[in-house]
């Protein structure tokens, strides 16, 4: 295959989840509702424990900043799926490409980080009650977004590197790191290198974040309240 020089010029192809035409009405709907149920749901978690100062502790803390990150994680992904249904295209520019798998890459360890952070908040809850404190909420945030960026840059640096072929084609309907690497025509150690690195799928792009605002507060006495209290 030849291979294109021009990365700048290039455009993949996003073949999405079905190429029925009948079906992407279904498709544009079923996305769109579960885009807004993902936005609204995780803003009223937002909005909640600004609003409610008996939500100002460490655990609503990191339960509000995952809120918007799963905002921010499906916003990368989602929306260009639609725009792509609604005026029947499936391409992508080489940069919009790259762009899209570094915030994913970003959003999803910062995800990562806060529900890990949020285990060690119960952890020290319980055996060490003293040590959690605002200050060290802030440095944990922190940290979890240098190191996110850090990472999802670092992966983006490597993919511009790779040279593509003339095929390409992504069966998915955003660009996924490994599908993005599957179309390189580079040589194979950097291919190698990155295809180590875990990528994202359709599940676990829209699902855990719309399903996050109800998993973390449906059990939740104080949340429930202060959802009581900020609808009505």
């Amino acid at each position: 295959m030849e291979s294109e020089d021009q990365t700048g010029t290039i455009e993949f192809l996003l073949l999405g989840l079905s190429e029925d035409p009948e079906l992407q009405p279904v498709l544009l709907g079923l996305f769109l509702s579960m885009y807004l149920v993902t936005v609204l749901g995780n803003l009223l978690i937002i909005l909640a424990v600004c609003s409610d100062t008996h939500l100002h502790t460490p655990m609503y803390f990191f339960l509000s900043n995952l809120s918007f990150t799963d905002i921010c994680f499906i916003s990368t992904t989602v929306p260009k799926m639609l725009m792509n249904i609604q005026r029947q295209s499936k391409t992508i520019s080489y940069t919009g490409c790259v762009t899209q798998v570094c915030f994913v890459l970003v959003f999803a360890g910062v995800e990562n980080f806060l529900l890990a952070s949020m285990a060690y908040d119960r952890y020290v809850a319980i055996c060490h009650p003293v040590i959690m404190n605002p200050s060290l909420c802030v440095l944990l945030m922190v940290l979890s977004l240098t190191i996110s960026v850090v990472y999802g840059l670092l992966q983006s640096l490597m993919v511009l590197r790779l040279s593509f072929c003339t095929d390409l084609e992504i069966p998915h309907f955003f660009c996924e790191l490994d599908q993005v690497i599957k179309l390189s025509c580079s040589d194979t150690l950097i291919k190698n290198i990155l295809f180590y690195v875990v990528s994202t799928s359709v599940m676990y792009t829209v699902v855990p974040p719309m399903l996050n605002p109800f998993i973390y507060s449906v059990r939740n006495r104080d949340m429930n309240e202060a959802l009581r209290n900020l609808i009505i």
